[in-house]
């Protein structure tokens, strides 16, 4: 029997911890998990790549969302099937990101802030304190679309911000990620392979219809963030996160298009499928097709 644990009052989750509960409500439902199942923190802190402060604090967003329940000297148990975690899912999905990241990131790629902006310039036009806003500008530092400038001022890196460079970013996956598969290190992990298979094959099979927009993105960048992780190149590996990072900013304005999800998906499969068999050329060939494809189905409509 469960010993109910009091949820404290606790403020709205920061983006981190917005982020690691969506992939825990992501992880359970690709898993089909049950009800009584038990979700370890240090488990999910390695699986996501985060510390367990964020776990803990998703975990006990997710308590009083009434679809897991704290057990005293346990940890946290899930109290309903995945199937039925719909409603957290979609509200975890309702405001993708920070709205003052997003609207910096919208109003940039919509010409509207030149290259170089002053932090005062930001705090007026975003109505927002210093602190907040440094945070935010710290995080976009770190994915690579802004640099401090010597002395004071920000200033804009490119980024996917035009179909000039949304078709540019694909024609560089398409040089390294093939490379990836290629590579003397390259190496698979046997149980994340049928993990990412399970994923894939919930899309294909009619998840592309009941997922959200950014869960579908989330699979699609898992997806090639793992392969790139396997490949053991480190500068592969930076590189298609940041890519994906930028990438996202633009693919949350094509969450009509889901039809194209369910074909992706089965190309995903078939890549899967010849990284089990060990046949790397044929997987570094479809991967290639994939993106190309990719490329020709999404640039005439972003960003």
């Amino acid at each position: 029997m469960l010993m109910r644990v009091s949820p404290l009052p606790t403020p709205d989750l920061t983006s981190l911890q917005k982020r690691v509960a969506r992939e825990i409500v992501a992880l359970v439902r690709r898993e089909s998990r049950k009800a009584g199942e038990h979700l370890p923190e240090i488990q999910l802190a390695e699986h996501i790549g985060t510390s367990r402060s964020p776990v803990q604090a998703a975990l006990r967003y997710l308590s009083r969302q009434g679809v897991v329940q704290q057990d005293v000297n346990r940890g946290f148990f899930l109290v309903r099937d995945a199937k039925d975690w719909n409603d957290v899912s979609a509200q975890l999905s309702s405001t993708p990101d920070d709205p003052l990241y997003l609207g910096i990131a919208e109003a940039r790629r919509a010409g509207e802030l030149p290259d170089t902006v002053s932090e005062s310039e930001l705090m007026r036009r975003f109505d927002v304190a210093r602190g907040g806003l440094r945070k935010v500008l710290a995080r976009m530092s770190e994915e690579g679309w802004i640099e401090q400038k010597v002395g004071h001022g920000w200033c804009f890196l490119p980024m996917i911000d035009s179909a000039e460079a949304y078709e540019e970013s694909y024609l560089f996956r398409q040089a390294i990620e093939p490379t990836g598969l290629l590579g003397p290190s390259f190496q698979a992990d046997r149980m994340t392979l049928a993990e990412l298979r399970r994923e894939q094959q919930r899309i294909v099979d009619g998840g592309y219809k009941s997922m959200t927009a950014i869960e579908l993105f989330e699979a699609n960048s898992r997806f090639h963030e793992t392969l790139a992780l396997w490949s053991n190149n480190r500068f592969i590996v930076q590189s298609i996160r940041r890519i994906n990072l930028q990438r996202r900013l633009v693919e949350y304005h094509q969450a009509a298009q889901r039809k194209p999800r369910q074909t992706q998906a089965q190309e995903h499969l078939q890549i899967l499928d010849a990284i089990a068999a060990h046949d790397f050329i044929q997987a570094a060939g479809l991967m290639r097709s994939h993106l190309d494809g990719a490329r020709r189905a999404k640039v005439h409509v972003s960003p």
